[in-house]
């Protein structure tokens, strides 16, 4: 993680931030192919500072990135990110003058931070993807609730902030403290519990964890999480809380909703059990794993025949950096090493690219495999959980030459 200076970071305090309201027209229709049917989602230009995105739901708001946005750029661009709140009850606008990020529980001192005394912190800046649990769930079957993603609803950044770590030195954490719980501007309806999360005392500690404020070289999108949100590098974005107000220091294990009875997994390998498989021993949710992805030729295409192919992607490590990317032809009964882009840290998507003299005649299964730097590879095996989380298995596609 780099240290960032004073003069490239954006003076938030000079105006508020809002979203206007707009209609949610449809702009055109897409197909994305999911093998339970019911596969056609619009897509639409009408959410502020989002364009062409892919509409799974306007309340609250879950946006999708088509895939081929992320062609040939390792970042992905703002107004191209994916958009996921759980609660229709979100922040609309901030007055940034008024704002306080509020840090309470086992510190020797609360503290109400403007964000003037966050930017006045040492910055820094970092790399990392930000990936929805449940990324790909319409890929899962047999299928399961939840909303039916397909492989965009993960996005990657350069991020700007202060360390959670420089702002929990300034509270003072107390002997005993077990756990940081984050929480945010948006509102539950009714009894509805408060999305909050938490991470272990050392995990929130560990110099990497940040409070970012900026995202590639702009300050956050509203519906990103402007002024402040939670970065947790390498795991999934449930811990990445956005509208970031308030840091409360547990000394006993959190029992929330969102810890002790959301976003769990099966303890198994890979999260992976049985289809109908029931009483099983979970987790709740944490490090993300190996994934790559084509951009450039979509499922179904016909490419021409005996012609050069060149071939793009992205890749990530999950928790680690991306060692190597692989792709196979012929369904994986072979693989060749994939040319890798430049590496932007452990916790950043990777390009991978491939030029191949020519596809062979008529229908061919093209896939794509990642290993990180610990060793991890992506399988064929599929992973089923009833939650639809942490899907990694090889992608792959058909394609044919005329």
């Amino acid at each position: 993680m780099a240290e960032f200076g004073r003069r490239e970071a954006l003076g938030l305090i000079g105006a508020g931030a809002g979203l206007a309201g707009t209609p949610l027209w449809a702009q055109s229709l897409v197909d994305l192919r999911l093998p339970g049917g019911n596969s056609t989602r619009p897509t639409t230009n009408a959410f502020p500072g989002k364009k062409n995105m892919i509409l799974q739901r306007s309340r609250a708001p879950l946006l999708e990135t088509p895939i081929d946005a992320f062609d040939g750029q390792v970042f992905t661009p703002n107004d191209r990110f994916f958009v996921r709140w759980h609660y229709a009850d979100i922040p609309l606008s901030v007055d940034v003058h008024k704002f306080r990020l509020a840090v309470t529980g086992a510190t020797q001192r609360d503290l109400s931070l403007s964000l003037g005394d966050l930017l006045a912190m040492p910055r820094v800046a970092l790399a990392a993807v930000n990936q929805c649990s449940g990324n790909s769930r319409g890929e899962f079957s047999p299928r399961v609730p939840g909303a039916q993603w397909a492989n965009g609803a993960m996005g990657n950044a350069r991020w700007v902030g202060v360390r959670l770590k420089d702002v929990l030195d300034r509270a003072g954490v107390m002997s005993g403290a077990m756990r940081v719980r984050a929480s945010g501007l948006d509102q539950p309806p009714g009894d509805a519990p408060a999305f909050a999360k938490s991470l272990a005392i050392d995990h929130a500690m560990d110099g990497e964890v940040m409070i970012a404020f900026q995202m590639n070289g702009a300050q956050l999108p509203m519906l990103n999480g402007f002024p402040l949100r939670l970065i947790v590098p390498g795991w999934y974005s449930t811990y990445w809380v956005k509208a970031l107000d308030r840091l409360e220091v547990l000394d006993k294990p959190d029992a929330g909703y969102w810890m002790d009875k959301a976003y769990r997994i099966p303890t198994a390998p890979r999260a992976n059990v049985a289809p109908g498989a029931k009483d099983f021993p979970t987790t709740p949710i944490n490090r993300m794993v190996p994934r790559a992805f084509f951009t450039n030729v979509a499922d179904g295409a016909t490419l021409p025949r005996g012609a050069p192919v060149a071939l793009r992607g992205i890749a990530m490590g999950g928790d680690h950096g991306v060692r190597a990317v692989e792709l196979s032809v012929n369904g994986g009964r072979n693989w060749h090493a994939a040319t890798l882009g430049a590496d932007e840290g452990r916790y950043s998507f990777r390009l991978w690219s491939m030029r191949l003299a020519a596809l062979p005649p008529g229908p061919c299964t093209l896939a794509v495999r990642c290993t990180n730097s610990a060793g991890e590879t992506q399988t064929f095996s599929p992973v089923w959980n009833p939650s639809g989380f942490m899907r990694n298995a090889i992608e792959q596609i058909s394609v044919s030459t005329a």
